[in-house]
């Protein structure tokens, strides 16, 4: 197979900092994630021992195979957890900087918002906000650019989802206007 002539190279604009302060370490994420999955094991595992976890005459109940499942996942966390106190007097690593970490907030936060935003807006609407508000913003592309490419983007998914194969999708007041 032959090289291709032409390597597209993607520069970042705005490289996060390599001196930018930690936010938070890679064990205390490890701990507060194996802690928030034991209190659902914890959870899970009443809710399908009050359903009912054992044999009756037909055969297993409805909770017994989740009630296992969650007692293993239980068992995993309290390894998890076990492993990084053992290894507490070692370093840890950093898991996110505060430059990093304004990266991830400018993508969780418009996504976030769309979701919520999609209830009132629907789908359509919702997805041509955030796609132009992507590129306008995060992107750094010109505006008329982001607002083309994100109205085409939300007619297309309105004429494949609503007309060619009649999906129901969650509509908004602007839809409604147009008999939608």
């Amino acid at each position: 197979m032959s090289k291709p002539e032409v390597e597209i190279v993607v520069e970042d604009p705005d490289p996060p900092a390599r001196d930018s302060p930690a936010v938070t370490s890679t064990r205390t994420v490890e701990v507060v994630a194996a802690l928030l999955l034991l209190a659902l094991a914890v959870l899970l595992g009443f809710d399908n021992w009050r359903t009912g976890m054992s044999w009756d005459s037909t055969g297993p109940q409805a909770g017994y195979f989740p009630f296992y499942l969650s007692a293993i996942l239980a068992a995993a966390c309290l390894f998890g957890i076990g492993k990084e106190f053992l290894a507490r007097k070692q370093a840890s690593e950093t898991f996110v900087t505060r430059a990093q970490l304004r990266r991830v907030t400018q993508v969780f936060v418009p996504t976030l918002l769309f979701c919520v935003v999609t209830q009132w807006l629907g789908l359509y609407v919702a997805s041509f906000l955030l796609v132009a508000g992507f590129m306008a913003f995060v992107g750094r592309i010109a505006a008329w650019k982001a607002v083309l490419t994100a109205l085409l983007f939300s007619l297309i998914m309105f004429v494949t989802f609503e007309i060619a194969f009649d999906v129901i999708m969650p509509k908004g007041p602007l839809e409604a206007l147009f008999g939608h």
